[in-house]
Protein backbone atom coordinates (compact mmCIF):
# COMPACT_ATOMS: atom_id res chain seq x y z
CA UNK A 1 0.00 0.00 0.00
CA UNK A 2 1.33 3.38 -0.97
CA UNK A 3 1.47 6.18 1.61
CA UNK A 4 0.92 9.83 0.94
CA UNK A 5 3.83 12.28 1.03
CA UNK A 6 3.30 15.86 2.16
CA UNK A 7 5.64 17.90 0.01
CA UNK A 8 9.00 16.21 0.37
CA UNK A 9 8.45 15.56 4.09
CA UNK A 10 7.24 12.10 5.15
CA UNK A 11 3.63 12.11 6.31
CA UNK A 12 4.69 11.01 9.77
CA UNK A 13 6.48 14.35 10.20
CA UNK A 14 3.37 16.39 9.41
CA UNK A 15 1.86 16.11 12.90
CA UNK A 16 5.15 16.60 14.71
CA UNK A 17 5.03 18.97 17.69
CA UNK A 18 8.22 20.54 16.31
CA UNK A 19 6.22 22.32 13.64
CA UNK A 20 6.09 26.05 14.30
CA UNK A 21 3.05 28.17 13.58
CA UNK A 22 3.37 29.56 10.04
CA UNK A 23 3.79 33.27 9.71
CA UNK A 24 1.78 35.49 7.37
CA UNK A 25 3.02 35.18 3.77
CA UNK A 26 5.24 38.02 2.63
CA UNK A 27 3.94 40.22 -0.19
CA UNK A 28 5.41 38.91 -3.50
CA UNK A 29 7.02 42.23 -4.40
CA UNK A 30 8.73 42.43 -1.01
CA UNK A 31 9.73 38.78 -1.34
CA UNK A 32 11.46 39.48 -4.65
CA UNK A 33 13.34 42.43 -3.19
CA UNK A 34 14.35 40.44 -0.11
CA UNK A 35 15.51 37.54 -2.26
CA UNK A 36 17.79 39.76 -4.34
CA UNK A 37 19.23 41.41 -1.21
CA UNK A 38 19.86 38.01 0.34
CA UNK A 39 21.87 36.90 -2.68
CA UNK A 40 23.81 40.15 -2.84
CA UNK A 41 24.71 39.70 0.81
CA UNK A 42 25.76 36.06 0.48
CA UNK A 43 27.53 35.94 -2.89
CA UNK A 44 31.33 35.81 -2.85
CA UNK A 45 33.23 37.82 -5.44
CA UNK A 46 35.54 36.19 -7.93
CA UNK A 47 38.68 34.78 -6.36
CA UNK A 48 42.17 35.78 -7.42
CA UNK A 49 42.81 32.20 -8.50
CA UNK A 50 39.74 32.17 -10.73
CA UNK A 51 40.58 35.54 -12.27
CA UNK A 52 44.05 34.17 -12.96
CA UNK A 53 42.56 31.22 -14.83
CA UNK A 54 40.52 33.54 -17.06
CA UNK A 55 43.57 35.70 -17.76
CA UNK A 56 45.58 32.61 -18.66
CA UNK A 57 42.97 31.59 -21.25
CA UNK A 58 43.01 35.05 -22.81
CA UNK A 59 46.81 35.22 -22.95
CA UNK A 60 47.12 31.75 -24.44
CA UNK A 61 44.62 32.50 -27.20
CA UNK A 62 46.24 35.85 -27.99
CA UNK A 63 49.57 34.06 -28.40
CA UNK A 64 48.12 31.95 -31.23
CA UNK A 65 47.83 34.97 -33.51
CA UNK A 66 48.16 38.71 -33.82
CA UNK A 67 45.60 40.83 -31.96
CA UNK A 68 42.43 41.52 -33.90
CA UNK A 69 39.93 44.37 -33.64
CA UNK A 70 37.16 43.44 -31.24
CA UNK A 71 33.62 44.43 -30.31
CA UNK A 72 32.43 44.48 -26.70
CA UNK A 73 28.85 43.86 -25.57
CA UNK A 74 27.84 44.74 -22.00
CA UNK A 75 25.64 42.48 -19.84
CA UNK A 76 24.35 44.24 -16.73
CA UNK A 77 24.41 42.51 -13.33
CA UNK A 78 20.88 41.19 -12.78
CA UNK A 79 20.67 41.60 -9.00
CA UNK A 80 21.25 45.34 -9.19
CA UNK A 81 18.38 45.95 -11.61
CA UNK A 82 14.91 47.05 -10.54
CA UNK A 83 12.39 44.29 -9.91
CA UNK A 84 8.74 44.35 -11.00
CA UNK A 85 5.76 44.82 -8.70
CA UNK A 86 3.57 41.74 -8.37
CA UNK A 87 -0.04 41.36 -7.26
CA UNK A 88 -0.63 39.63 -3.93
CA UNK A 89 -1.65 35.96 -4.11
CA UNK A 90 -5.31 34.94 -4.03
CA UNK A 91 -6.82 32.84 -1.22
CA UNK A 92 -5.63 29.58 -2.77
CA UNK A 93 -2.12 30.97 -3.12
CA UNK A 94 -2.09 32.14 0.49
CA UNK A 95 -3.21 28.67 1.59
CA UNK A 96 -0.43 27.05 -0.44
CA UNK A 97 2.13 29.40 1.09
CA UNK A 98 0.89 28.65 4.63
CA UNK A 99 1.19 24.91 4.05
CA UNK A 100 4.68 25.43 2.66
CA UNK A 101 5.67 27.58 5.63
CA UNK A 102 4.45 24.94 8.08
CA UNK A 103 6.61 22.27 6.43
CA UNK A 104 9.63 24.59 6.16
CA UNK A 105 9.31 25.49 9.83
CA UNK A 106 9.28 21.80 10.65
CA UNK A 107 12.53 21.21 8.73
CA UNK A 108 14.14 24.33 10.20
CA UNK A 109 13.38 23.20 13.73
CA UNK A 110 15.02 19.85 13.06
CA UNK A 111 17.85 21.07 10.80
CA UNK A 112 18.78 24.70 11.59
CA UNK A 113 21.89 24.31 9.40
CA UNK A 114 19.76 24.94 6.31
CA UNK A 115 18.09 28.13 7.53
CA UNK A 116 19.31 30.17 4.53
CA UNK A 117 18.08 27.51 2.11
CA UNK A 118 14.67 27.56 3.80
CA UNK A 119 14.44 31.35 3.61
CA UNK A 120 15.25 31.29 -0.11
CA UNK A 121 12.56 28.66 -0.69
CA UNK A 122 10.02 30.70 1.29
CA UNK A 123 10.80 33.93 -0.58
CA UNK A 124 10.98 32.26 -3.99
CA UNK A 125 7.57 30.64 -3.63
CA UNK A 126 6.02 33.91 -2.41
CA UNK A 127 7.39 35.72 -5.46
CA UNK A 128 6.26 32.90 -7.75
CA UNK A 129 2.69 33.09 -6.44
CA UNK A 130 2.62 36.81 -7.16
CA UNK A 131 4.08 36.33 -10.62
CA UNK A 132 1.39 33.79 -11.51
CA UNK A 133 -1.47 36.05 -10.37
CA UNK A 134 0.05 39.08 -12.06
CA UNK A 135 0.36 37.10 -15.29
CA UNK A 136 -3.25 35.92 -15.07
CA UNK A 137 -4.89 39.26 -14.20
CA UNK A 138 -2.73 41.96 -15.81
CA UNK A 139 -3.27 42.77 -19.49
CA UNK A 140 -0.10 41.65 -21.24
CA UNK A 141 2.14 44.19 -22.89
CA UNK A 142 2.50 43.87 -26.63
CA UNK A 143 5.27 41.37 -27.19
CA UNK A 144 8.10 42.63 -29.33
CA UNK A 145 7.94 40.68 -32.59
CA UNK A 146 10.82 42.35 -34.38
CA UNK A 147 13.80 44.30 -33.21
CA UNK A 148 15.34 47.48 -34.48
CA UNK A 149 18.54 46.69 -32.62
CA UNK A 150 21.51 46.72 -34.97
CA UNK A 151 23.87 44.79 -32.71
CA UNK A 152 25.52 41.75 -34.33
CA UNK A 153 23.55 39.34 -32.12
CA UNK A 154 20.05 40.71 -32.69
CA UNK A 155 20.64 40.79 -36.44
CA UNK A 156 21.07 37.01 -36.33
CA UNK A 157 18.00 36.10 -34.28
CA UNK A 158 16.18 33.28 -36.09
CA UNK A 159 12.62 32.94 -37.26
CA UNK A 160 11.38 29.77 -35.55
CA UNK A 161 9.00 27.21 -37.03
CA UNK A 162 5.49 26.89 -35.67
CA UNK A 163 5.04 24.05 -33.19
CA UNK A 164 2.13 22.17 -31.63
CA UNK A 165 1.94 19.83 -28.66
CA UNK A 166 2.10 16.84 -31.00
CA UNK A 167 5.61 17.93 -31.97
CA UNK A 168 6.75 17.36 -28.39
CA UNK A 169 5.34 13.92 -27.57
CA UNK A 170 8.90 12.59 -27.65
CA UNK A 171 9.58 14.64 -24.50
CA UNK A 172 7.28 12.49 -22.37
CA UNK A 173 9.11 10.15 -20.04
CA UNK A 174 7.17 7.19 -21.44
CA UNK A 175 7.97 8.13 -25.04
CA UNK A 176 10.89 7.80 -27.41
CA UNK A 177 13.80 7.90 -27.54
CA UNK A 178 14.31 6.75 -23.94
CA UNK A 179 11.44 5.01 -22.19
CA UNK A 180 13.96 4.24 -19.48
CA UNK A 181 17.35 5.85 -19.51
CA UNK A 182 20.48 3.83 -19.03
CA UNK A 183 23.04 5.42 -16.75
CA UNK A 184 26.28 3.69 -15.89
CA UNK A 185 25.64 0.17 -14.62
CA UNK A 186 21.89 0.51 -14.02
CA UNK A 187 18.55 1.48 -15.52
CA UNK A 188 16.32 4.09 -13.91
CA UNK A 189 13.16 5.97 -14.62
CA UNK A 190 13.68 8.52 -17.36
CA UNK A 191 13.99 11.81 -15.51
CA UNK A 192 15.64 14.78 -17.13
CA UNK A 193 16.61 16.30 -13.80
CA UNK A 194 18.02 13.12 -12.31
CA UNK A 195 19.97 12.60 -15.53
CA UNK A 196 21.55 16.01 -15.32
CA UNK A 197 22.55 15.50 -11.70
CA UNK A 198 24.10 12.13 -12.48
CA UNK A 199 26.17 13.52 -15.32
CA UNK A 200 27.59 16.48 -13.43
CA UNK A 201 28.19 14.62 -10.20
CA UNK A 202 30.04 11.75 -11.84
CA UNK A 203 32.01 14.11 -14.07
CA UNK A 204 33.19 16.14 -11.10
CA UNK A 205 33.82 13.07 -8.94
CA UNK A 206 36.11 11.17 -11.32
CA UNK A 207 39.09 11.68 -9.01
CA UNK A 208 37.43 11.83 -5.60
CA UNK A 209 33.80 11.31 -4.69
CA UNK A 210 32.86 14.07 -2.26
CA UNK A 211 29.62 12.27 -1.37
CA UNK A 212 27.49 15.36 -1.96
CA UNK A 213 24.34 13.48 -2.91
CA UNK A 214 22.97 10.05 -2.25
CA UNK A 215 20.63 8.37 -4.69
CA UNK A 216 17.63 8.57 -2.36
CA UNK A 217 17.96 12.34 -2.39
CA UNK A 218 17.40 12.34 -6.14
CA UNK A 219 14.27 10.28 -5.56
CA UNK A 220 12.84 12.95 -3.25
CA UNK A 221 13.09 15.56 -5.96
CA UNK A 222 11.64 13.55 -8.81
CA UNK A 223 8.56 12.81 -6.69
CA UNK A 224 6.90 16.06 -7.56
CA UNK A 225 8.47 16.97 -10.88
CA UNK A 226 7.31 13.98 -12.88
CA UNK A 227 3.82 12.56 -12.65
CA UNK A 228 4.79 9.25 -14.18
CA UNK A 229 7.37 8.80 -11.45
CA UNK A 230 4.88 9.77 -8.74
CA UNK A 231 2.45 7.18 -10.03
CA UNK A 232 5.06 4.45 -10.40
CA UNK A 233 7.49 4.66 -7.48
CA UNK A 234 6.49 2.92 -4.27
CA UNK A 235 6.30 6.02 -2.10
CA UNK A 236 6.12 3.99 1.11
CA UNK A 237 9.51 2.45 0.39
CA UNK A 238 11.12 5.78 -0.47
CA UNK A 239 9.66 7.39 2.65
CA UNK A 240 11.08 4.57 4.75
CA UNK A 241 14.50 5.02 3.18
CA UNK A 242 14.44 8.78 3.69
CA UNK A 243 13.43 8.52 7.33
CA UNK A 244 16.01 5.84 8.00
CA UNK A 245 18.89 7.58 6.29
CA UNK A 246 18.17 10.93 7.93
CA UNK A 247 17.97 9.26 11.31
CA UNK A 248 21.21 7.32 10.76
CA UNK A 249 23.37 10.14 9.56
CA UNK A 250 22.29 13.73 8.97
CA UNK A 251 23.91 15.67 6.17
CA UNK A 252 23.29 19.24 5.13
CA UNK A 253 22.45 18.11 1.61
CA UNK A 254 19.91 15.61 2.92
CA UNK A 255 18.02 18.49 4.49
CA UNK A 256 18.49 20.56 1.33
CA UNK A 257 16.89 17.73 -0.60
CA UNK A 258 13.80 18.05 1.59
CA UNK A 259 13.67 21.82 1.03
CA UNK A 260 14.00 21.47 -2.73
CA UNK A 261 11.42 18.71 -2.76
CA UNK A 262 9.01 21.11 -1.08
CA UNK A 263 9.82 23.78 -3.66
CA UNK A 264 9.20 21.36 -6.54
CA UNK A 265 5.89 20.32 -5.01
CA UNK A 266 4.81 23.93 -4.45
CA UNK A 267 5.73 25.01 -7.96
CA UNK A 268 3.86 22.06 -9.46
CA UNK A 269 0.81 22.88 -7.36
CA UNK A 270 0.80 26.56 -8.36
CA UNK A 271 1.38 25.72 -12.02
CA UNK A 272 -1.51 23.28 -12.10
CA UNK A 273 -3.85 25.65 -10.24
CA UNK A 274 -3.43 28.50 -12.70
CA UNK A 275 -3.52 26.26 -15.76
CA UNK A 276 -6.79 24.78 -14.48
CA UNK A 277 -8.13 28.33 -14.09
CA UNK A 278 -7.08 28.99 -17.69
CA UNK A 279 -8.82 25.87 -19.01
CA UNK A 280 -11.97 26.67 -17.04
CA UNK A 281 -12.09 30.13 -18.65
CA UNK A 282 -11.73 31.95 -15.34
CA UNK A 283 -8.55 33.64 -16.58
CA UNK A 284 -6.71 33.85 -19.87
CA UNK A 285 -3.01 33.18 -19.57
CA UNK A 286 -0.71 34.87 -22.06
CA UNK A 287 2.37 33.04 -23.27
CA UNK A 288 4.49 35.80 -21.76
CA UNK A 289 5.29 36.15 -18.07
CA UNK A 290 5.92 39.26 -15.91
CA UNK A 291 9.41 38.23 -14.76
CA UNK A 292 12.19 40.66 -15.65
CA UNK A 293 15.93 40.04 -15.76
CA UNK A 294 16.37 40.37 -12.01
CA UNK A 295 13.28 38.45 -10.86
CA UNK A 296 13.93 35.64 -13.35
CA UNK A 297 17.49 35.32 -12.09
CA UNK A 298 16.60 35.06 -8.41
CA UNK A 299 13.73 32.68 -9.18
CA UNK A 300 16.16 30.28 -10.84
CA UNK A 301 18.74 30.61 -8.09
CA UNK A 302 17.15 27.91 -5.99
CA UNK A 303 19.45 25.81 -8.18
CA UNK A 304 22.34 26.89 -5.97
CA UNK A 305 20.91 24.91 -3.07
CA UNK A 306 20.74 21.43 -4.41
CA UNK A 307 19.85 20.88 -8.07
CA UNK A 308 23.54 21.09 -8.98
CA UNK A 309 25.03 20.60 -5.57
CA UNK A 310 28.53 21.82 -4.85
CA UNK A 311 30.76 21.94 -1.76
CA UNK A 312 29.77 24.63 0.72
CA UNK A 313 33.03 26.42 -0.03
CA UNK A 314 31.79 27.04 -3.59
CA UNK A 315 28.04 27.29 -3.05
CA UNK A 316 27.96 31.10 -3.03
CA UNK A 317 30.89 31.71 -5.37
CA UNK A 318 29.72 34.00 -8.16
CA UNK A 319 31.28 31.78 -10.86
CA UNK A 320 29.15 28.89 -9.59
CA UNK A 321 25.97 30.98 -9.48
CA UNK A 322 26.64 32.33 -12.98
CA UNK A 323 26.97 28.83 -14.39
CA UNK A 324 23.71 27.81 -12.67
CA UNK A 325 21.84 30.73 -14.18
CA UNK A 326 23.21 30.23 -17.68
CA UNK A 327 22.46 26.50 -17.55
CA UNK A 328 18.85 27.47 -16.85
CA UNK A 329 18.91 29.89 -19.79
CA UNK A 330 20.20 27.25 -22.20
CA UNK A 331 17.60 24.86 -20.85
CA UNK A 332 14.95 27.46 -21.62
CA UNK A 333 16.37 28.04 -25.10
CA UNK A 334 15.76 24.37 -25.86
CA UNK A 335 12.31 24.39 -24.26
CA UNK A 336 10.94 27.80 -25.21
CA UNK A 337 8.47 26.63 -27.84
CA UNK A 338 6.97 23.84 -25.80
CA UNK A 339 6.92 26.06 -22.70
CA UNK A 340 5.00 28.69 -24.64
CA UNK A 341 2.40 26.05 -25.49
CA UNK A 342 2.13 24.45 -22.07
CA UNK A 343 2.00 27.64 -20.02
CA UNK A 344 5.32 27.30 -18.14
CA UNK A 345 5.86 30.56 -16.26
CA UNK A 346 9.58 30.61 -15.64
CA UNK A 347 11.00 30.31 -19.17
CA UNK A 348 13.55 33.04 -19.82
CA UNK A 349 12.61 33.61 -23.44
CA UNK A 350 8.96 34.22 -22.50
CA UNK A 351 9.85 36.74 -19.77
CA UNK A 352 9.25 40.48 -19.91
CA UNK A 353 12.85 41.15 -20.93
CA UNK A 354 14.08 43.16 -23.94
CA UNK A 355 14.97 41.09 -26.98
CA UNK A 356 18.52 42.43 -26.92
CA UNK A 357 19.03 41.21 -23.34
CA UNK A 358 17.74 37.79 -24.30
CA UNK A 359 20.18 37.66 -27.20
CA UNK A 360 23.00 38.67 -24.84
CA UNK A 361 22.15 35.87 -22.42
CA UNK A 362 22.00 33.33 -25.25
CA UNK A 363 25.44 34.53 -26.37
CA UNK A 364 26.66 34.21 -22.76
CA UNK A 365 25.77 30.52 -22.82
CA UNK A 366 27.91 30.01 -25.92
CA UNK A 367 30.80 31.99 -24.41
CA UNK A 368 30.60 29.90 -21.21
CA UNK A 369 30.58 26.63 -23.17
CA UNK A 370 33.73 27.79 -24.93
CA UNK A 371 35.31 28.70 -21.61
CA UNK A 372 34.40 25.26 -20.27
CA UNK A 373 36.34 23.68 -23.15
CA UNK A 374 39.59 25.26 -21.94
CA UNK A 375 41.83 23.33 -19.53
CA UNK A 376 42.30 26.38 -17.31
CA UNK A 377 38.57 26.46 -16.50
CA UNK A 378 38.73 23.27 -14.44
CA UNK A 379 41.62 23.94 -12.14
CA UNK A 380 40.11 26.05 -9.38
CA UNK A 381 36.56 24.85 -8.69
CA UNK A 382 34.87 21.47 -8.29
CA UNK A 383 31.67 22.30 -10.17
CA UNK A 384 33.22 23.65 -13.40
CA UNK A 385 31.93 20.86 -15.65
CA UNK A 386 28.33 21.96 -15.20
CA UNK A 387 27.75 23.73 -18.52
CA UNK A 388 29.79 21.41 -20.73
CA UNK A 389 28.23 18.26 -19.28
CA UNK A 390 24.76 19.86 -19.52
CA UNK A 391 25.16 20.38 -23.27
CA UNK A 392 26.35 16.83 -23.81
CA UNK A 393 23.61 15.36 -21.62
CA UNK A 394 20.92 17.29 -23.50
CA UNK A 395 22.35 16.31 -26.87
CA UNK A 396 22.65 12.63 -26.00
CA UNK A 397 19.16 12.22 -24.56
CA UNK A 398 17.51 13.55 -27.69
CA UNK A 399 16.25 16.46 -25.63
CA UNK A 400 18.37 19.17 -27.17
CA UNK A 401 16.73 21.49 -29.69
CA UNK A 402 20.07 21.25 -31.46
CA UNK A 403 18.71 18.33 -33.48
CA UNK A 404 15.00 18.96 -33.31
CA UNK A 405 14.37 22.66 -33.95
CA UNK A 406 17.82 23.64 -35.09
CA UNK A 407 17.94 22.13 -38.57
CA UNK A 408 17.24 24.83 -41.13
CA UNK A 409 17.55 24.93 -44.88
CA UNK A 410 20.91 26.29 -46.02
CA UNK A 411 23.97 27.09 -43.92
CA UNK A 412 24.52 30.65 -42.72
CA UNK A 413 27.86 32.17 -43.73
CA UNK A 414 30.75 31.49 -41.41
CA UNK A 415 32.75 34.54 -42.43
CA UNK A 416 32.62 37.36 -39.86
CA UNK A 417 30.16 35.36 -37.79
CA UNK A 418 29.75 36.99 -34.34
CA UNK A 419 28.73 33.68 -32.76
CA UNK A 420 31.81 31.91 -34.08
CA UNK A 421 33.93 34.84 -32.94
CA UNK A 422 32.56 35.07 -29.40
CA UNK A 423 35.54 34.76 -27.10
CA UNK A 424 35.41 32.30 -24.17
CA UNK A 425 34.04 33.96 -21.05
CA UNK A 426 33.09 32.64 -17.61
CA UNK A 427 30.47 35.45 -17.35
CA UNK A 428 31.01 35.33 -13.59
CA UNK A 429 29.52 38.77 -12.92
CA UNK A 430 26.21 38.16 -14.66
CA UNK A 431 24.37 38.37 -11.32
CA UNK A 432 26.52 41.00 -9.61
CA UNK A 433 28.78 43.53 -11.34
CA UNK A 434 27.99 42.52 -14.92
CA UNK A 435 30.05 40.98 -17.71
CA UNK A 436 31.52 42.07 -21.04
CA UNK A 437 31.28 39.75 -24.03
CA UNK A 438 34.04 40.14 -26.59
CA UNK A 439 33.67 39.42 -30.31
CA UNK A 440 36.98 39.07 -32.15
CA UNK A 441 38.35 36.79 -34.86
CA UNK A 442 38.75 33.36 -33.28
CA UNK A 443 42.16 31.70 -33.24
CA UNK A 444 42.78 28.31 -34.81
CA UNK A 445 45.69 25.88 -34.71
CA UNK A 446 47.73 25.38 -37.91
CA UNK A 447 47.80 21.59 -37.52
CA UNK A 448 45.61 19.10 -35.68
CA UNK A 449 46.93 16.71 -33.05
CA UNK A 450 46.96 12.99 -34.02
CA UNK A 451 43.60 11.92 -32.57
CA UNK A 452 41.75 14.99 -33.82
CA UNK A 453 43.38 14.54 -37.22
CA UNK A 454 41.93 11.02 -37.29
CA UNK A 455 38.42 12.41 -36.72
CA UNK A 456 38.98 14.86 -39.58
CA UNK A 457 40.25 12.09 -41.86
CA UNK A 458 37.19 9.92 -41.18
CA UNK A 459 34.89 12.83 -41.98
CA UNK A 460 36.74 13.49 -45.24
CA UNK A 461 36.12 9.92 -46.36
CA UNK A 462 32.61 9.33 -45.01
CA UNK A 463 31.08 12.84 -45.23
CA UNK A 464 33.12 14.79 -47.79
CA UNK A 465 30.58 17.62 -48.11
CA UNK A 466 30.87 18.32 -44.36
CA UNK A 467 34.63 17.87 -44.09
CA UNK A 468 35.86 21.45 -44.69
CA UNK A 469 33.51 22.82 -42.02
CA UNK A 470 34.24 19.98 -39.59
CA UNK A 471 37.99 20.33 -39.98
CA UNK A 472 37.81 24.09 -39.40
CA UNK A 473 35.81 23.57 -36.22
CA UNK A 474 38.28 21.00 -34.92
CA UNK A 475 41.08 23.53 -35.42
CA UNK A 476 39.12 26.17 -33.50
CA UNK A 477 38.37 23.65 -30.74
CA UNK A 478 42.03 22.71 -30.30
CA UNK A 479 42.94 26.38 -30.05
CA UNK A 480 40.65 26.54 -27.02
CA UNK A 481 41.37 23.13 -25.60
CA UNK A 482 44.87 22.16 -26.66
CA UNK A 483 45.70 18.73 -28.16
CA UNK A 484 42.72 16.42 -27.77
CA UNK A 485 43.30 13.06 -26.07
CA UNK A 486 39.83 11.54 -26.37
CA UNK A 487 38.51 8.22 -27.65
CA UNK A 488 38.41 8.39 -31.46
CA UNK A 489 36.04 5.51 -32.27
CA UNK A 490 33.34 6.36 -29.75
CA UNK A 491 33.46 10.10 -30.31
CA UNK A 492 33.31 9.68 -34.08
CA UNK A 493 30.25 7.44 -33.83
CA UNK A 494 28.46 10.05 -31.70
CA UNK A 495 29.44 12.99 -33.92
CA UNK A 496 28.57 11.06 -37.10
CA UNK A 497 25.01 10.51 -35.87
CA UNK A 498 24.47 13.96 -34.37
CA UNK A 499 26.43 17.01 -35.48
CA UNK A 500 27.58 15.76 -38.88
CA UNK A 501 24.25 14.32 -39.93
CA UNK A 502 22.54 17.54 -38.81
CA UNK A 503 24.94 19.63 -40.93
CA UNK A 504 24.21 17.40 -43.91
CA UNK A 505 20.48 17.82 -43.32
CA UNK A 506 20.97 21.60 -43.32
CA UNK A 507 22.51 21.39 -46.78
CA UNK A 508 19.43 19.63 -48.16
CA UNK A 509 15.81 20.73 -48.39
CA UNK A 510 14.21 21.51 -45.04
CA UNK A 511 12.48 18.40 -43.68
CA UNK A 512 10.73 18.15 -40.30
CA UNK A 513 10.70 14.37 -40.65
CA UNK A 514 14.47 14.29 -41.19
CA UNK A 515 14.96 16.55 -38.18
CA UNK A 516 12.87 14.20 -36.04
CA UNK A 517 14.85 11.18 -37.22
CA UNK A 518 18.09 12.85 -36.12
CA UNK A 519 16.57 13.90 -32.80
CA UNK A 520 15.43 10.37 -32.03
CA UNK A 521 18.69 8.77 -33.10
CA UNK A 522 20.56 11.20 -30.86
CA UNK A 523 18.72 9.58 -27.95
CA UNK A 524 19.56 6.12 -29.23
CA UNK A 525 23.26 6.84 -29.62
CA UNK A 526 23.18 8.45 -26.20
CA UNK A 527 21.78 5.32 -24.58
CA UNK A 528 24.50 3.33 -26.34
CA UNK A 529 27.46 5.55 -25.46
CA UNK A 530 26.51 7.73 -22.51
CA UNK A 531 28.46 5.66 -20.02
CA UNK A 532 31.66 6.41 -21.92
CA UNK A 533 31.49 10.01 -20.69
CA UNK A 534 32.64 8.67 -17.32
CA UNK A 535 35.72 6.89 -18.60
CA UNK A 536 38.45 8.21 -16.27
CA UNK A 537 40.97 8.24 -19.14
CA UNK A 538 39.01 9.90 -21.94
CA UNK A 539 35.59 10.92 -20.55
CA UNK A 540 36.34 14.58 -19.93
CA UNK A 541 38.20 14.89 -23.22
CA UNK A 542 35.20 13.46 -25.08
CA UNK A 543 32.81 15.69 -23.12
CA UNK A 544 34.78 18.83 -23.98
CA UNK A 545 34.79 18.11 -27.73
CA UNK A 546 31.13 17.11 -27.82
CA UNK A 547 30.16 20.21 -25.84
CA UNK A 548 31.99 22.39 -28.35
CA UNK A 549 30.40 20.71 -31.37
CA UNK A 550 26.92 20.67 -29.81
CA UNK A 551 27.03 24.22 -28.45
CA UNK A 552 29.59 26.37 -30.26
CA UNK A 553 30.46 24.95 -33.68
CA UNK A 554 29.19 26.50 -36.87
CA UNK A 555 26.37 26.23 -37.88
CA UNK A 556 24.99 27.23 -34.50
CA UNK A 557 21.99 24.95 -34.24
CA UNK A 558 21.62 25.95 -30.63
CA UNK A 559 21.21 29.61 -31.59
CA UNK A 560 18.26 28.63 -33.79
CA UNK A 561 16.44 27.61 -30.60
CA UNK A 562 16.28 31.16 -29.20
CA UNK A 563 12.83 32.16 -30.43
CA UNK A 564 9.25 30.99 -30.59
CA UNK A 565 6.16 31.62 -32.68
CA UNK A 566 3.21 32.54 -30.44
CA UNK A 567 0.02 30.51 -30.33
CA UNK A 568 -2.49 29.62 -27.64
CA UNK A 569 -1.60 28.15 -24.25
CA UNK A 570 -3.09 24.66 -24.43
CA UNK A 571 -2.07 22.91 -21.23
CA UNK A 572 0.78 21.15 -19.46
CA UNK A 573 0.97 17.39 -19.79
CA UNK A 574 4.64 17.13 -20.68
CA UNK A 575 6.76 15.68 -17.92
CA UNK A 576 10.23 15.63 -19.43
Amino acid sequence: MKSRVVGAVPEAFADSPLAAQPSAPLHPTEAGDSLARLFLTRVHGSTEQYRGCQDAVRQRLEALGSPHPSTSLRVEGALHLARPAFLPPDEEGIARLRRLDASLSLIEAAFPQVGTDIEICRLTCAMLEGAWRTRALTPPREQQRTTDCACPLCRRLPTPPARTLDDYRWRQSAGRPLATKTWPYREEFDSVLTGGWSVVRLMNDLERDLGLRDHFEDDILVFHEYKRVIETIDTAQVTHVVEGRLAEGFSTNSARALVCGLYAAHKRSADEYWLQQHHAGSVTLPQTNPLNQSSYSVLQMLDCLFWHVSPDTELWQEEHLASLLLCRVIDDMADVRVDSLTGEISNFWLADIPTHTKALYAACTIALIKYGCTPEAHSSMWNTWLMTSTIVWMGLTGRHALWFDGITQGLPPAEDCPLCDLQPNACSGILTHGADLTIAARPTVPALSPRTAELSARCRVQSPRTWALFDAELRAFEALHGPWQGHVDRTWEILRRTYITAVEASMAAASPDRAREIQQDAGVVGSEYFYTMFDPQTGREDTALLAYMFGCAHPHFIWNATGYRPSNVTGDWLDG
